[in-house]
């Protein structure tokens, strides 16, 4: 079952599901971010690692640090083709039962931005890494403090058999930008 902006805004005041929680959207003048009817649009932090160019190959078994630089800013254009991790100003606490998907803004799609995040785990916690890649032609500017992802909670009809920190996942508590990694 899918949850609405009446119980995202309860689990927000008594669990912490999304810390800031808005109360209302704000849609003028930017790229829409806060409650929606059936979910929650999230905003992009300032802090990017873009995915430096070359010849070596990025594995995600055994990224290294400096196949990234780490940008700041009010905004960040991306190159055609060039691929950049994000965050979410908002820290999620997932309670048990529940998964989140997130899925990208459809004024970044228009723009030809794809922007993918993975399933938002039962009991999983921390800012959420969002992987942002230019498909246009030309340069993108995408903004901070501004709406990039809308996450849509879904209830299971029982509780799963293991959550995200039963299982230790590696992503947990994160607090900042996390690039790939096998433990």
């Amino acid at each position: 079952m899918v949850k609405s902006s009446k119980w995202i805004r309860e689990q927000s005041e008594t669990a912490g599901l999304i810390t800031p929680f808005l109360e209302q959207p704000v849609r003028k003048g930017v790229i829409s971010y806060g409650p929606g009817p059936y979910g929650y649009d999230l905003r992009l932090d300032s802090t990017f690692r873009r995915i430096l160019p070359g010849k070596e190959i990025l594995d995600p078994r055994s990224a290294a640090e400096t196949s990234y630089e780490t940008c700041q800013g009010e905004s960040l254009v991306l190159e055609p083709g060039d691929c950049a991790l994000g965050r979410s100003l908002e820290y999620l606490r997932l309670p048990r039962g529940i998964i989140g998907l997130a899925f990208g803004k459809s004024t970044y799609a228009r723009a030809g931005i794809l922007v993918n995040v993975t399933p938002l785990e039962p009991e999983w916690e921390g800012f959420l890494t969002i992987s942002i890649a230019n498909t246009a032609p030309c340069p993108v500017r995408i903004h901070a403090g501004q709406g990039i992802v809308q996450v849509v909670f879904l209830a299971g009809d029982e509780p799963p058999l293991f959550s995200y920190k039963d299982l230790g996942g590696k992503y947990d508590g994160q607090k900042s930008i996390t690039i790939p990694r096998v433990d």
